[in-house]
């Protein structure tokens, strides 16, 4: 029978406890959440004409979020939009394009959608609880809390968007009035877990794919 000597016992049960430790740290470094996420939301492409200020220049949608210790801090900075045109932010439950931007065929709709701000060209702050933990439920219908990782805007005024084919007479609900015009930019889901951006830590074990708070 081999006999290990004392003293490489203990280099054994060090070196064990050293990699096990290294180990550990490790795992707490993949597991860190990001402080600051940036991303774009993507036009809907029939309406580009009805916002551009360049009719050769298509707008662009820039966002920047900054974890808080009490909520999140939202910067949208649009840029290439007509002057004095205004839109409908809200979160949602689903986005109906896919991840290289074509219509999901199974878009039935947006889902739980939450009224977040007006919005017009230029930079706008918004400061609420986003990344990871934006949900809403209803227990009077039985609507289990349900997270909202999209976001999405809408033009305010129905008329903006006449003249892309946009019916004015059938205005859509996303606004403070619920006559808003039709959806103008949104976000696309984030492979692989098929998230939207504001979940930064998507759990891809679970099937469909969900978020850890």
């Amino acid at each position: 029978m081999l006999k290990v000597a004392p003293l490489v016992k203990r280099s054994i049960a060090l070196t064990t406890s050293v990699v096990m430790v290294a180990a550990s740290a490790g795992s707490r470094v993949q597991a860190q959440e990001p402080s600051e996420i940036k991303f774009q939301l993507y036009p809907i492409e029939q309406f580009v004409p009805c916002m551009a200020a360049n009719p050769y220049v298509t707008p662009t949608v820039d966002v920047t979020v900054k974890r808080g210790n009490r909520n999140d801090l939202m910067k949208l900075t649009l840029k290439g939009f007509k002057p004095g045109i205004q839109f409908d932010l809200f979160s949602l439950e689903k986005s109906l394009q896919l991840a290289d931007g074509t219509i999901d065929p199974n878009f039935r709709g947006f889902g739980l959608v939450w009224y977040q701000s007006d919005l017009r060209p230029g930079t706008t702050i918004v400061k609420t609880i986003l990344l990871d933990q934006i949900f809403g439920f209803d227990s009077a219908v039985n609507l289990k809390p349900t997270k909202t990782f999209h976001l999405g805007f809408w033009f305010n005024n129905p008329e903006d968007a006449k003249e892309c084919g946009f019916d004015p007479s059938k205005p859509t609900p996303f606004n403070g009035e619920q006559k808003a015009g039709p959806l103008a930019f949104i976000t696309r889901p984030v492979l692989p877990a098929g998230l939207g951006p504001l979940c930064t830590k998507p759990n891809t074990s679970t099937t469909p794919a969900t978020c850890d708070p």
